[in-house]
């Protein structure tokens, strides 16, 4: 199974993502290690990207997700996935999203205290443009702290998973 965490950078997908993978046993993937170099470029100078340039991201990540699927890996992959129709690309077999939401003043007062990462404040306007929310996922507020969420996530995940 892969376990999409979703939602607009800044929202938390990568710390509790690897948080929840930890916990359940399953591998942990990043969707920003998935984008073309000249991507990474376009964020790191605030410049949104655009649907052709995430056209061979989501192509890259759905074939791992499909990679996973066969060898039967169990994977939490985030992914801001903000788009019905990226999350369309990303369905390959067992996939399921968890939408990490949260308010727009709560997410860029975490961005402006956040060191390392490519992405910044500059692109979250665009996000919060871009993000279709999902009616088909778990949806979990930010609010609280990672293992908190990271709870709920495992709370609500029907069947609850096994630890390989």
């Amino acid at each position: 199974m892969v376990l999409v965490l979703m939602g607009v950078v800044g929202s938390g997908k990568t710390t509790v993502g690897k948080l929840l993978a930890h916990e359940l046993g399953w591998k942990f993937a990043d969707a920003d290690d998935f984008h073309p170099r000249a991507n990474v470029d376009k964020i790191r100078r605030g410049i949104p990207l655009d649907d052709c340039d995430r056209v061979p991201w989501l192509s890259a990540l759905h074939d791992a997700i499909e990679q996973w699927n066969e060898s039967q890996q169990n994977v939490v992959l985030a992914c801001s996935a903000l788009k019905q129709s990226y999350r369309n690309k990303l369905r390959a077999g067992s996939v399921h999203f968890v939408y990490l939401k949260g308010s727009q003043q709560l997410i860029a007062s975490r961005l402006r205290s956040r060191q390392g990462h490519f992405a910044s404040e500059s692109i979250l306007a665009s996000q919060f443009a871009d993000l279709e929310e999902p009616d088909d996922a778990i949806t979990v507020g930010v609010d609280q702290t990672p293992e908190a969420i990271a709870a709920k996530i495992r709370a609500q995940l029907k069947p609850p998973p096994l630890v390989s």
